[in-house]
């Protein structure tokens, strides 16, 4: 490509450098990153350029130009070939251009609001369980107690798994999520991550071969009937989509619930304002995930030379959109460190992704935690930290490891 004479190359057009380890969680990074933030829309972070701003991040995002890195995780281990990385290419979170259009085109059928709206009621008897199991303590661990088993059985809901098979799902994705981790040594568990992920294909192929015979009013069932000009999903691609949901939809619906409450409960008059207006829950939501997000950035990568907004980022370029920092953007969001359930008009939070990568179960997760903050804060009164509550580091799944709360009545 022939480069304009005006564009700077990212790396040589003087923009401020962060730092900070790549271990450290988001609070540690984020005075870093707000400094960063008043100089320049991009800064060069540990891995390469992060992009900052709201508006660039979005544009990003949306830019076909930015894919998502290959088996990012895995290669970062060395790992690019071989039966675990064959399998995580395959899912919808790592495939690009005309087959991920495809199935994201068929998949967009059946995740409508009304498979979102038909888990309500289920949504609401698992968390008003797992509060019945701690209210007599008046004290419990978020994330033990409520957010590490409230998303499976909502997920195995919508696909029309039985309760009975809800533990298996849930050892499950505890072994194959390791796969997309980036703490852990995946070497030393491919073998344990293969057979949970073989033990959900031959699971979800007997779904498949019941509901072929006898379709329901489940997400699978719905994926099934999904057709687009005479193109429907094989029995492997239900099995990828099947695990592709428990992938997405678990760890970070859990991770996000308990940093939600955190970020809460540490404010009782935004606690108190949603007990108070219930009707509330739906922003508690989008201001919880914007101000504590628990998908802190995306990876993407330039394969080719591309000219953005004035800067040149050469081929090969790993490129951190930084949506925790695009969402706290003063240029966008009026006194953005402040988490206020009143804010208004606030233009779309940048947590779910954009462009063809958008998440497809934005709408579910949604729901999911707001139906769970709104009982939580209708139910727990008074919470206070009564400990201290690590995160995990930014890059990768963040989320508080415990968070313990005493509550009155």
């Amino acid at each position: 490509m022939v480069v304009s004479p005006t564009v700077a190359n990212v790396f040589d057009a003087g923009l401020p450098t962060l730092t900070y380890d790549v271990f450290s969680t988001p609070a540690q990074v984020w005075p870093d990153l707000h400094d960063a933030q008043r100089t320049a829309p991009i800064a060069i972070g540990p891995m390469g350029p992060e992009v900052l701003s709201y508006e660039m991040a979005r544009a990003v995002l949306r830019d076909t130009r930015f894919t998502i890195p290959p088996g990012i995780n895995l290669a970062a281990q060395g790992i690019t070939s071989g039966p675990l990385f064959d399998k995580v290419m395959s899912t919808l979170l790592c495939l690009e251009g005309s087959e991920h259009q495809r199935l994201r085109k068929l998949v967009s059928k059946a995740f409508t609001p009304r498979a979102t709206e038909r888990l309500h009621d289920t949504i609401v008897a698992v968390v008003d369980e797992l509060v019945d199991n701690i209210a007599g303590a008046r004290r419990c661990d978020v994330v033990a107690d409520i957010a590490r088993p409230y998303p499976i059985p909502i997920i195995c809901a919508l696909l029309g798994a039985p309760r009975e098979d809800w533990r298996l799902f849930s050892d499950w994705t505890e072994d194959v999520f390791r796969a997309f981790s980036f703490s852990t040594d995946v070497a030393t568990v491919q073998d344990d991550v293969m057979r949970a992920w073989n033990e959900l294909d031959d699971y979800v192929d007997r779904m498949v071969a019941h509901r072929r015979r006898h379709l329901t009013d489940d997400l699978l069932s719905d994926l099934i009937r999904a057709e687009d000009d005479g193109d429907r999903l094989s029995t492997s691609e239900l099995q990828m989509l099947a695990a592709s949901l428990l992938m997405a939809g678990t760890d970070t619906t859990r991770n996000q619930l308990a940093a939600s409450v955190q970020a809460l409960s540490e404010r009782p008059d935004q606690w108190a304002l949603l007990a108070d207006r219930p009707e509330l829950a739906m922003r508690a939501v989008e201001e919880t995930m914007r101000h504590s997000p628990v998908v802190c950035g995306a990876p993407r990568i330039v394969l080719d030379d591309v000219e953005f907004d004035g800067y040149l980022f050469p081929a090969g370029t790993f490129v951190f959109v930084n949506t925790f920092a695009a969402n706290r953007d003063p240029a966008v969001y009026a006194d953005a460190d402040r988490l206020d359930l009143t804010r208004e008009q606030a233009p779309a939070i940048l947590t779910f992704g954009g462009g063809v990568h958008y998440c497809l179960g934005a709408n579910l997760a949604r729901r999911e935690l707001a139906e769970a903050l709104r009982i939580l804060a209708g139910r727990l009164s008074n919470p206070r930290r009564s400990g201290s509550a690590p995160w995990k580091p930014m890059l990768g799944m963040t989320g508080p490891t415990v968070l313990e709360l005493e509550f009155d009545a």
